[in-house]
């Protein structure tokens, strides 16, 4: 694991006693080269809950810095954070994903980063990591990247999938085009939840990820946020002992980890699309209709012929399909 970029804290800083306990806790069970991560200001979706510390957090990551000797990490959203993060000496900044859908947003942040950097040029910065925007759009993702890589600054990308969706083929798109950029995972986001964490940074091991950022908190059932997908120092420390796997092919590997995300969404739309079939069957029952309806099934194939006609599928694999899912939403509706 040495060769790997880790990056480990809490999702918030919530307290200094907090933040000291956990960075004490993860360089206890982890001797590699380490960032500890921590948010100061949250972009939280609920304005009701936990919006961060702000500004003070900074001065508790800064002694972090000085006493434990640890390179610190936080988020940036405004020109402001970016102003506070690089006077306080903060090591690393990242991009979250939902600056990183505004392209206006992230040119604004990097043009206060360059102001910055020739104001003070004894800053401590030594990196900008950005993750993919909220949506599967791997252009956007590339196009900040190359916003921020004239700044002189090591550029790092972290992919954090989008809705709990690793978002394989748009990581995939990103590393081919720029092999040159590290590639971190962050699984914590990518899961949502602490139990799928090993098997998406495993997976990333198989594809040569540079490294992974992991939400780690010392007491994770308190989390004020993200508390289901938080790690303790020890799940952190079990988590990192995992081997590396080692593959031949990265690329087959690549594609047939997109390929099973498509096929997990795919069982997912059919799961959902019988729940629908069954309230159909329901509402017939309720109305004494017919629930085989021939016509209807003839218009929904029909205008699925049309599609594969433009879309370079098969005649063969479409009239297969549909009449397998015909047959099972029939099955659903008789029941």
């Amino acid at each position: 694991m040495q060769d790997k970029i880790i990056i480990a804290g809490p999702c918030a800083a919530e307290s200094e006693e907090q933040l000291m306990a956990t960075a004490n806790a993860i360089r206890s069970s982890y001797d590699g080269p380490l960032i500890f991560r921590a948010g100061v200001w949250k972009p939280r979706t609920n304005p009701n809950t936990f919006q961060g510390i702000g500004e003070q957090a900074l001065e508790w990551l800064q002694r972090i810095q000085q006493c434990m000797n640890i390179a610190v990490a936080t988020e940036v959203a405004t020109a402001s954070h970016v102003v506070q993060a690089i006077q306080m000496g903060i090591d690393y900044l990242w991009i979250g994903a939902r600056t990183s859908a505004n392209p206006i947003q992230v040119q604004a942040l990097t043009d206060t980063i360059a102001q910055e950097l020739k104001k003070s040029p004894t800053h401590r910065l030594k990196g900008i990591m950005i993750k993919n925007p909220m949506h599967q759009d791997a252009a956007l993702w590339l196009g900040n990247i190359e916003r921020m890589e004239h700044l002189g600054i090591p550029i790092w990308a972290v992919h954090r999938g989008c809705g709990h969706l690793p978002a394989w083929e748009m990581a995939y798109t990103l590393h081919q085009s720029r092999p040159d950029i590290p590639l971190l995972i962050d699984p914590s986001h990518m899961s949502g939840d602490k139990e799928s964490i090993a098997p998406l940074l495993t997976n990333a091991w198989a594809l040569q990820y540079d490294g992974a950022m992991i939400e780690t908190h010392i007491h994770p059932q308190d989390a004020l946020s993200d508390a289901q997908q938080q790690l303790s120092p020890d799940e952190l420390k079990t988590l990192l002992s995992i081997p590396i796997p080692t593959t031949k092919d990265h690329e087959l590997l690549w594609l047939r980890s997109a390929i099973d995300e498509v096929d997990n969404q795919l069982w997912d739309l059919i799961e959902h699309r019988m729940s629908i079939a069954n309230q159909i069957g329901m509402h017939k029952r309720k109305q004494s209709l017919a629930i085989v309806q021939q016509e209807r099934f003839q218009h929904i194939l029909n205008k699925r012929l049309i599609w594969a006609q433009n879309h370079q599928v098969s005649d063969k694999l479409v009239q297969t399909v549909m009449h397998a899912i015909h047959d099972e939403s029939i099955n659903v509706q008789e029941r």
